[in-house]
């Protein structure tokens, strides 16, 4: 199978997005964990804000210098 293989390509699309969707299933239980006496609504409001501000990934997950985007035209 080519690396280009648009078959290969959705199956490891797919694979990312289940791995997302079990990463935020994991932090919500940990959320629940950590703030046994919150709502739903409240642990959703946190889920939210650590999909934003994802502590040590504030500027993604690459290595490198943060540049602003779009990059200003030279």
């Amino acid at each position: 199978m080519d690396a280009a293989d648009p078959t290969r390509l959705a199956e490891k699309l797919r694979l990312a997005f289940d791995l997302h969707e079990a990463g935020v299933a994991l932090m919500r239980q940990n959320l629940r964990r950590r703030l046994p006496e919150a709502t739903e609504p409240e642990i959703d409001e946190h889920l939210a804000a650590w999909l934003r501000e994802r502590p040590g990934a504030e500027f993604g997950d690459a290595e490198g210098q943060p540049v602003p985007w779009p990059r200003p035209a030279r």
